[in-house]
């Protein structure tokens, strides 16, 4: 179900494996009910959650204060998150920002809107991965449901087997939390989990990518700048 990446006295960074639910199901969580039974934790907190499909980092909470103030750093907006994915055909521009409201559609998927009312936010960069396809190294500003897999869809390039947005089924979907970077009493906490879950991360194109992003905090991003739409 996961692997752990890092225990510090008030938090964990697990590496939470490709088809595992981080939600309550009859509320219980067998995710966090396996993580505290390896560590030894009474309880765990959820600091923020990632869709079944994807792999990658999440954080959890060792004890009240520590979830409290983790909880507040992703309020602010004060944590950085990066995730790696693959989209199946090259994209309408190869770097950017993707801004727009997000809203219902039908069944459990979601559309992206051209007002810019309380907007979802995400910034990427892409390069080739290999046999036509594309690695995106993408950075959301806001925590909107499914947001990174609107915005690829957006622009053209639907991940990887992805069963509701995608256009290719694979033996995976291809989404990953990748990094994460935040504050916590006075130091800044920083992680990196390249992904190998999945055929397609080992593709020359893409390890080589992966490689180049391996700091992705300290990258050139595309300018952000918007203006909210007006009542």
């Amino acid at each position: 179900m996961f692997t752990l990446v890092y225990q510090h006295p008030d938090f964990l960074v697990i590496n939470k494996h490709p088809g595992i639910s981080v939600h309550k199901d009859d509320n219980d969580q067998p995710l966090l009910a396996a993580v505290a039974e390896q560590t030894g934790d009474e309880k765990l907190y959820l600091i923020h959650r990632l869709d079944k499909m994807t792999s990658g980092l999440l954080l959890l909470g060792r004890n009240k204060e520590a979830a409290s103030i983790l909880s507040s750093n992703f309020a602010e907006r004060v944590v950085e998150k990066f995730y790696v994915a693959i989209g199946t055909k090259k994209p309408k521009k190869k770097q950017g920002v993707v801004i727009g409201d997000m809203t219902r559609s039908r069944r459990s998927s979601w559309k992206l809107e051209s007002t810019r009312e309380n907007p979802a936010i995400t910034q990427f960069f892409s390069t080739a991965a290999g046999e036509g396809r594309r690695l995106f190294l993408c950075k959301p500003h806001t925590g909107k449901t499914h947001q990174i897999r609107v915005a690829l869809r957006s622009v053209g390039s639907g991940i990887t087997g992805d069963d509701i947005y995608g256009t290719e089924a694979s033996d995976r979907g291809y989404l990953h939390a990748y990094a994460l970077s935040f504050p916590y009493k006075g130091e800044t906490q920083r992680f990196i989990c390249p992904p190998t879950d999945g055929k397609l991360w080992q593709v020359a194109e893409a390890q080589q990518a992966l490689n180049d992003w391996n700091q992705p905090w300290q990258l050139e991003w595309p300018t952000l700048a918007y203006k909210k739409a007006s009542v």
